[in-house]
């Protein structure tokens, strides 16, 4: 199977994650593609392949003969989409050539290289982008079609010499609980790469320290014609909280190595409401000062319309891998050379995000990021390069050479 037909078939699947389920994985139809991804490792001659009871994905491409005592290297992906679209029935569209200009995803909706200039960079390639009505699913699916079919050139061309490699799917990414329940140790990977980045040639091992933040309101419901010095409207409150917030501290105004702090969910009622954010901050300091002025912000407003009137819960979620992956620099510089021996300008940047791999660099695996060659990714903008996967699994092959000499 080739890499667009692979990439075509998974995006098929929905595997859309849920922030509001309990259960591990927080939907079940992730493990209806796990349990397929599992089947084909096994049907393509990988060794120790296994699912476990959490969804987790293993398996491996038993080393080239006479390189068992080479540095075992992961490569990593998540098959959950997005909670923030749908990822069912995705009609994904093919433009071979594209000719750089704007591109028509159906009869209301266009994407216009003035809104999404990136995409200039793109002309001459084959493009896969949505017909506007669902997200595409190559976050991260693109990286789990270019590891397979890595994967599977490994398994047939036996002349390319390599050490041990493992390969792991996880589920959750998109809600930050992928690795929750990831055994590292069963892993058994020395070093590993997520392949879950966007722009080609991105290489990242810096990424955002990231916390959640809820708050659930509390307000006062009477008769709005008889409500002076007694409604408490909890809507009212909501806005409160968030003018309160440094307006320059917000993602669309920030960019680099900038924090923010979020707004992604609002729902409410004059009687109550519940308000999300999500927390970002390279620098731990300030994203522990960002934290504070959560706190303080609704302990101001408690004082104004009464003790318990807002209650917030602050969650961490990941944190800057920096640290964990720079006392390994071959991680980097193998990395970077595997870029350029696929013709690939390497782009070492931070991550204006999170993957796996910044919590399993905690967990003792030093795992930064590859590019994948998606964009605009968590909405019916999204798009991928198939030119750009192509590069993205060359350079999966020229890291499991490189890793083996």
């Amino acid at each position: 199977m080739d890499l667009k037909e692979r990439f075509l078939k998974y995006v098929s699947y929905d595997t859309q994650s849920s922030e509001e389920s309990t259960t591990f994985p927080s939907t079940e139809k992730q493990k209806v593609l796990l349990a397929d991804l599992r089947d084909e490792m096994k049907m393509l001659g990988l060794t120790d392949v296994e699912m476990d009871r959490h969804g987790y994905v293993m398996g491996t491409i038993p080393a080239t003969p006479g390189l068992e005592n080479a540095p075992v290297v992961g490569f990593i992906a998540h098959v959950d989409t997005s909670p923030d679209m749908s990822g069912a029935d995705v009609k994904p569209r093919v433009i071979d050539e594209y000719d750089g200009g704007d591109i028509v995803l159906n009869g209301h909706l266009t994407m216009r290289v003035a809104e999404f200039p990136e995409l200039a960079f793109f002309k001459g390639h084959t493009l896969i982008h949505t017909d506007g009505t669902t997200l595409l699913g190559a976050d991260d699916k693109a990286g789990v079609a270019e590891i397979m079919t890595a994967a599977e050139y490994l398994m047939t061309h036996p002349e390319v010499r390599h050490g041990k490699i493992r390969i792991g799917f996880t589920p959750d990414e998109e809600v930050g609980r992928g690795v929750d329940h990831f055994d590292v140790a069963a892993f058994g990977a020395d070093f590993a790469y997520t392949v879950d980045g966007g722009m080609e040639g991105e290489l990242e091992y810096e990424n955002f320290n990231a916390a959640s933040a809820k708050i659930e309101i509390q307000g006062r419901n009477v008769h709005p014609g008889y409500a002076k010095g007694k409604m408490i409207n909890a809507i009212e409150v909501a806005c409160d909280l968030q003018n309160l917030l440094p307006a320059a501290e917000k993602p669309q105004y920030t960019e680099g190595y900038e924090g923010f702090c979020h707004c992604v969910g609002l729902n409410g009622t004059v009687e109550k409401a519940s308000v999300s954010y999500i927390i970002r901050d390279h620098d731990a300091e300030k994203f522990e000062q960002k934290k504070v002025f959560m706190w303080s912000a609704v302990d101001l407003l408690n004082k104004k319309y009464g003790d318990g009137v807002l209650s917030l819960t602050i969650r961490d979620q990941y944190f800057n891998m920096r640290k964990m992956v720079e006392p390994h620099p071959q991680v980097i510089d193998k990395a970077v050379e595997a870029m350029e021996m696929a013709g690939v300008k390497p782009l070492v940047r931070p991550i204006r995000g999170g993957t796996d791999g910044a919590r399993l660099s905690f967990m003792g695996l030093p795992c930064p990021n590859l590019f994948t060659g998606g964009m605009n990714f968590h909405g019916k903008f999204e798009y991928c390069s198939l030119t750009t996967m192509r590069k993205a699994q060359q350079v999966i092959l020229n890291l499991a050479q490189l890793w083996a000499e």
